[in-house]
């Protein structure tokens, strides 16, 4: 099995200043906390808007490159002709500053995907960078169940690694299906890299009444060190990314990860019963990716609604949550100018009905 820290420094959710755009002293800082406490994966994405280009100052022009483990992606939705896999993976290497990456995925493998991957020879060119040296290990992030991943697993036994969403709360999931997916790759015998563990951040904050559950039963714990724990102990598993914004979050979650231990039997049992807590509030179970916000020909901020809705289902009415929807829907965009184009559907690594959720939405708040 492949052999690397057992925390990955997810890229996707770097923190921002107040105009938006990635605070880049921030990031420095949290890459040299990471590395200061031993862990070396980062994962990054063409697709996660001046990560690769913040990654290269953070990271790639201050350390070594023997000394940390960079992976990066190729998205489907950017290759519309032959010629833009190998524009898109050069842009890559380019933004990112390298002349390899230790691993490259195929961006969210799933049937909708699938075949622009494969109509594009996607495969054979990781195969050829890989023979080139400018990539050290292909595999694919996964989005979908558990058929068609033993289909691609069959017909591509050449990938050495699968990254799958897993966390507790979607372990028994019927859409995301992550037990299945996680037994089925273990099947196969790939290495595991975890994506989601915290789920955009949903198992960080818990709601009332499953915090409640968690105080009352394993107080010592804190939710995020629970939801990584109840991964590190899997079997198969090489690294946990953990999308992290802030200092807290980084010394947190490294902290957890130096000394891992197995969950005890209390723990499972507090785990099974938060889960079935928050479940049955019935909120949207968005990650947050912000893949939808970049397409909308509205520029409706769809993860920032869905957090304001979510928020009112498991803490209740508050006028904080409209003064919060507010704030995201006040340059004209609130849910209900969606015109229900599809376009967020098409990218949702969720398959939320984002169209409908978003008339739900606008129920709630624009009054």
């Amino acid at each position: 099995m492949l052999s690397y820290s057992k925390l990955g420094f997810g890229l996707m959710r770097l923190p921002k200043d107040e105009n938006g755009v990635i605070d880049q002293t921030q990031v420095q800082t949290m890459v040299d906390l990471f590395m200061h406490n031993g862990f070396t994966y980062f994962d990054t994405a063409y697709a996660y808007a001046g990560s690769e280009n913040a990654i290269r100052e953070a990271l790639v022009k201050r350390y070594p490159r023997d000394t940390f483990t960079l992976a990066d992606k190729l998205p489907a939705w950017k290759i519309k002709e032959p010629e833009d896999v190998e524009r898109v993976f050069r842009e890559s290497m380019e933004a990112a500053g390298v002349d390899y990456f230790d691993f490259y995925l195929l961006h969210s493998v799933e049937e909708k995907h699938l075949p622009t991957y494969e109509k594009y020879n996607a495969f054979d060119f990781l195969k050829e960078m890989k023979a080139k040296g400018k990539i050290r290990h292909i595999g694919f992030s996964y989005h979908d169940g558990p058929e068609l991943l033993e289909q691609i697993l069959t017909r591509h036994p050449e990938l050495e690694f699968v990254q799958l969403q897993l966390n507790y709360l979607d372990w028994e999931n019927e859409v995301i299906q992550a037990k299945r997916n996680y037994e089925v790759t273990r099947r196969f015998g790939k290495p595991i890299v975890v994506m989601e563990p915290i789920k955009g951040g949903t198992l960080a904050v818990l709601p009332p009444e499953a915090e409640a559950i968690r105080k009352q039963t394993i107080p010592h714990t804190t939710p995020s060190s629970l939801a990584l724990r109840f991964l590190a102990e899997k079997e198969g598993v090489m690294t946990i990314l953990s999308g992290m914004s802030n200092g807290e979050q980084m010394k947190e979650n490294t902290a957890t990860m130096r000394n891992t231990s197995p969950l005890t039997e209390t723990e499972s049992k507090a785990v099974a019963a938060i889960t079935r807590s928050i479940l049955s509030a019935d909120t949207i179970p968005c990650t947050k990716c912000r893949y939808c916000v970049a397409g909308c020909p509205m520029h409706i901020a769809i993860p920032d609604l869905f957090t304001a809705y979510n928020s009112q289902r498991l803490y209740g009415e508050h006028a904080r949550y409209q003064t919060y929807y507010n704030k995201f829907a006040s340059s004209g965009n609130p849910a209900s100018a969606c015109v229900a184009c599809g376009q967020c559907e098409g990218v949702c690594p969720q398959h939320l009905s984002i169209v409908s959720l978003l008339k739900t939405v606008s129920e709630a708040f624009d009054h």
